[in-house]
């Protein structure tokens, strides 16, 4: 077993440190004169959307498929969301002026199209996916996390979320995400912050973490199904009306870098950590146990960053579904009735499958995206005529798309 987190004296000290230092950064991300520098603004919404949901299940799921080596995992993930994330800096320089133009082939609009439909698809399971796992996390202080206690709060959420876009719009609502953000971004660092403490005071010790058990077949499929973990950059293509395509593909690159290494970090850290997760059975929760083991104030402190950040990305990818549909059925759907449709495909979603099986779901979802966007690249890079290494581009858009493609079909949900 791991060591305890500190007792007495240091303990006390930690659980007192840690909550000031997420109360400081807050207050920094909160701060008039970040918010309105324009570079950090264009930085922060793909990055609050890449650490979102999936750093309160990475490391869990990631301890149970890999034990130790879980670190070559995350880095798999990661390299492989930065290389999807060059053939969206691609479109958003070479596609999207063509686009508005409509200075393109016919099929390049076809794919365009089915692209934002996949998204809309993405973003009902994703829906469904947050407000479970906000569900878990509301419930888990009282202890009713098993049975069917999350799915039973997570329809009641999801209806009022549904119910007060129809009556009145989702605009109010979604006032909370720049805090959501804040609080969200502030208690990950006290996280790490706690984490690294604890592997100083304990030592990084991994005798007593297996080593991958399963074969790497299965291996690959299960780490197919957590893109959804790193998926969030793609926020930076729907940001034009506010920042120009150069700056865009700045913060989108800056943003995944950025995410990268905080993921890289976390998962390093909370290694030793691993022998507190459940076994068999893996719980949607897991990251609770691993956060107090360094410091039982992080428990509380994660619970509040779930509750708020879950709450506000479903709200957003509500509103950003609505806004697809609409605009999918050249508005014979209008967004209020978007959200009824959306918010009851996302009821039927938890009912039918679990936290687990719409990770896998989203994952492949979002691949699908992406390999649209990708096939959208590959011809739009054809035809720039007279362009340096095309050959060499198109060859990485086809093999990025080729893993895509297992991602989709074989992606599957860890146990």
């Amino acid at each position: 077993m791991a060591e305890q987190p500190a007792t007495g004296f240091g303990g006390m000290l930690l659980n007192t440190a840690l909550p000031l230092l997420a109360t400081l950064l807050g207050g920094l991300l909160l701060s008039r004169r970040l918010r309105e520098n324009l570079s950090w603004r264009a930085t922060v919404t793909p990055l609050a959307s890449i650490i979102g949901s999936g750093f309160l299940v990475v490391a869990p799921i990631l301890g149970q498929l890999l034990g130790r080596f879980a670190i070559v995992g995350m880095l798999v993930i990661a390299l492989f969301a930065i290389a999807i994330g060059t053939v969206l800096r691609f479109n958003i320089r070479h596609a999207e002026a063509r686009l508005a133009r409509g200075d393109v082939q016919t099929t390049v609009i076809r794919i365009e199209r089915a692209a934002d439909a996949a998204l809309t698809l993405a973003y009902v399971i994703s829906v469904a996916f947050y407000v479970r796992l906000l569900a878990a996390f509301l419930l888990r202080p009282i202890g009713l996390t098993g049975g069917h206690s999350p799915d039973l709060l997570a329809t009641m959420i999801l209806s009022a979320i549904g119910l007060i876009g129809w009556r009145r719009g989702l605009h109010a609502l979604e006032d909370l995400e720049e805090y959501a953000v804040a609080v969200k971004l502030a208690v990950i660092a006290a996280l790490i912050t706690g984490l690294a403490v604890h592997a100083g005071h304990s030592g990084f010790h991994l005798s007593g973490i297996h080593s991958a058990g399963d074969s790497p077949w299965r291996t690959s499929q299960v780490l197919a199904g957590l893109l959804l973990v790193v998926q969030g950059f793609e926020t930076s293509r729907f940001l034009g009306q506010a920042y120009t395509a150069e700056l865009r593909i700045r913060t989108m690159l800056r943003a995944q870098w950025l995410a990268s290494a905080i993921y890289l970090l976390f998962v390093l850290l909370a290694t030793p950590l691993f022998d507190r997760i459940a076994h068999p059975r893996l719980d949607e929760t897991a990251i609770i146990d691993l956060a107090t083991a360094a410091a039982w104030v992080l428990g509380p402190m994660l619970v509040l960053a779930a509750i708020m950040s879950q709450f506000s990305a479903a709200v957003a990818d509500t509103v950003g579904a609505g806004g697809l549909v609409k605009e999918e059925s050249a508005g014979r759907i209008v967004e209020r009735q978007a959200y009824l449709v959306i918010v009851a495909l996302a009821i039927a979603l938890i009912w039918s499958a679990n936290l687990f099986e719409i990770i896998s779901l989203a994952s492949r979802a979002f691949a699908f995206y992406y390999l649209l966007q990708t096939m959208l690249a590959w011809l739009v890079a054809g035809d720039l005529a007279g362009s340096r290494g095309l050959a060499w581009r198109r060859a990485g858009f086809a093999a990025i798309a080729a893993v895509l493609c297992f991602v989709v079909v074989f992606g599957r949900p860890a146990d």
